[in-house]
């Protein structure tokens, strides 16, 4: 029985081993293209392409699937060549990952060119990434969102600050350089906190006068510069609800394209019972207010379709399981009921 519990602990361990090489392997090969342009420009002939039009994604729609298709160079090219255009669009592409057959992953956004033209040749369409997040494939959702913050960035940061000269993009996308001045210009992410807030056996959920009718989620702000992931919890909480977090833990995080490139840093906060009256910031939010367990199980369930009443007032519904609240969410929910 030892030999066999020997054997099967090797073939785990050897399995284990050879996962965690493929990955090694990808991220090597990853940077290797961000740093060395002649080897990235040799992958744009070999890699893949996700389209976007004026940093909205394209999708095909296969019965009830939403798919995002990867186009090869050539069919790229022949899109291209009948378009008028010419071959040098493939250089405005940025580097968004490569699979573990190490076949490299693009983004190329076509906004000025016409965009039914293309939609005709691929039956497919342009596609707000609001929308497009939560139809595809779980998978592709982070690769659409890191594409088009990428695309984002490049298209706002064109220019030095320090010059006013245009920058050059590398061929990977991973870096813009004046010439001018030798800055080098990296991608940068904004740290946002987002905090599910609690007490005792109910929890805090707000929503904004932009929010779609009827949805909750948690309280989100971006940090302050000096501030660690604590101190901006305490604050926002403070800020927007009017209440003193007594202890908070981390849950995870989360990319996310909206309003531009930040990283989602995802808490549970506690607040004492005897301190839980709301005093709502009447600037930034339109409701706050507690929910119970049964609520929150209800809400969960509810699509937004669903949740419009004759009377014309809204059901509350939340996140779907993309956003990252949702998890938070649901993370309180298996709290509760444990």
């Amino acid at each position: 029985m030892a030999a066999v519990y020997q054997g099967l602990h090797r073939r785990i361990s050897s399995l284990a081993c050879r996962l965690h090489s493929t990955y090694v392997r990808k991220m090597r090969y990853l940077n290797q293209l961000k740093e060395d342009d002649s080897l990235c420009r040799q992958a744009q002939t070999s890699g893949t392409f996700c389209l976007f039009h004026n940093l909205s994604p394209f999708l095909q729609k296969a019965g009830k699937k939403y798919l995002v298709p990867h186009l090869s160079a050539a069919e790229l090219k022949g899109i291209l060549e009948k378009l008028q255009e010419a071959e040098q669009w493939i250089e405005k592409s940025v580097l968004i990952g490569c699979s573990d057959e190490h076949r490299p992953r693009f983004a190329l956004d076509l906004g000025a060119l016409d965009k039914s033209v293309i939609e005709s040749e691929l039956q497919g369409s342009f596609t707000d990434l609001r929308k497009a997040l939560f139809v595809v494939d779980e998978k592709d959702s982070p690769l659409l969102a890191s594409a088009q913050s990428l695309l984002r960035w490049h298209n706002s940061h064109q220019y030095c600050s320090r010059t006013g000269q245009p920058t050059q993009k590398n061929p990977a996308g991973s870096k813009r350089v004046c010439q001018a001045s030798g800055v080098t210009y990296y991608p940068q992410m904004s740290p946002v906190v987002i905090t599910l807030v609690s007490s005792g056996s109910r929890c805090l959920l707000a929503r904004q006068p932009s929010f779609p009718p009827g949805m909750f989620t948690a309280l989100s702000g971006f940090c302050d510069l000096g501030e660690n992931v604590e101190d901006a919890v305490r604050r926002e909480v403070a800020e927007e609800v009017g209440l003193e977090v007594q202890s908070l833990r981390y849950s995870g995080s989360q990319h996310w394209p909206f309003p531009s490139s930040s990283l989602m840093i995802a808490c549970h906060a506690l607040v004492g019972a005897q301190r839980a009256e709301v005093s709502m910031d009447t600037l930034e939010l339109e409701e706050a207010r507690w929910f119970g367990l049964e609520e929150i199980v209800e809400g969960l369930k509810r699509e937004p379709s669903s949740s419009k009443q004759e009377d014309g007032s809204f059901l509350p519904w939340f996140p779907p399981k993309q956003a990252i609240a949702h998890q938070l969410i649901c993370e309180w929910v298996q709290q509760q009921t444990a």
